[in-house]
């Protein structure tokens, strides 16, 4: 978790983990397109909370109801962005927090994890991180560059124009649309900030899209072919297996993914049995 969402207070870290949820929802039925047209969505809304304090104040009061704010979000955004981003922000301000900011802070989170969604269904995700790592030490070993980046005197485009510039065409297609946003966005933070607040978003989405599976004995190619194909089915996006051999499973296996546990251990078994019959 970033040292932003880590600082969320209990309200906002509970409605983190429905907002996530929710992004998962949608993004289980989207396309690579769909799901970098959705985060293109998020990064306009937070800009527009960013830019009104009045706003933020008004879609995150604690004293109004949850349909008049998510009416209020409807009403302002309702004509601006897709249905899929509208419903997604109208879940969001429904939901309670500690801070008007912190809605802000979850809809980059949920914007860059859906730009990081779309690159893991094109096959890019593993690229995309380690050219924003490759990014970061740029920006760290280059002085000019990173007072360019972080000064107000240059635009948000200007920004995009001489990253573009910079990079060029040796980056893959989501790293360029992240990095855009990433230069564009900066919300008050420094540059090397806000590119940790990306990776770490983009690893968290990345683990979203990795099976922990522990087992007791080793998993033929086919189980794990078969156990892959379920789960990206499951998840409506490509997932890879992260096998761990653990003794202790004593048959079965147990899994992991996004928020889910599947555990179908005999351990676990006999522990439920036990439970049943203690009731």
């Amino acid at each position: 978790m970033t040292t932003a969402l880590a600082a969320l207070g209990g309200a906002s870290r509970q409605s983190l983990a429905a907002a996530r949820s929710a992004l998962d929802g949608v993004l289980k039925t989207s396309s690579a397109a769909d799901a970098s047209a959705l985060a293109n969505d998020l990064f306009a809304v937070v800009a527009a909370l960013d830019s009104s304090t009045p706003l933020r104040r008004a879609i995150t009061d604690g004293s109004r109801d949850a349909a008049s704010k998510s009416k209020l979000a409807s009403d302002l955004f309702g004509k601006s962005i897709s249905a899929s981003a509208l419903s997604l922000l109208s879940n969001l301000a429904a939901l309670r927090w500690s801070s008007p900011s912190n809605l802000g802070d979850v809809l980059e989170q949920l914007a860059v994890e859906a730009e990081a969604s779309a690159a893991n269904s094109a096959n890019e995700l593993d690229r995309l991180e380690e050219e924003l790592f490759a990014f970061s030490r740029i920006v760290v070993s280059d002085g000019e560059l990173r007072q360019a980046l972080n000064s107000t005197k240059y635009s948000s485009e200007g920004k995009r124009v001489l990253v573009a510039k910079l990079l060029g065409a040796k980056i893959a297609p989501s790293t360029t649309r992240v990095i855009g946003h990433l230069v564009s966005g900066l919300r008050g933070r420094n540059i090397e900030s806000t590119i940790a607040f990306y990776s770490a978003a983009t690893a968290a989405r990345k683990e979203r899209a990795i099976a922990f599976v522990r087992s007791a004995v080793a998993l033929t190619d086919a189980q794990k072919e078969k156990l892959t194909k379920t789960l990206s089915e499951k998840l409506g996006q490509p997932v890879r297996l992260n096998v761990e051999i653990d003794r202790t499973v004593l048959g079965g296996i147990s899994i992991r993914f996004a928020d889910e546990l599947i555990d179908a251990t005999i351990v676990s078994r006999l522990a439920d049995a036990g439970r049943a019959l203690a009731v």
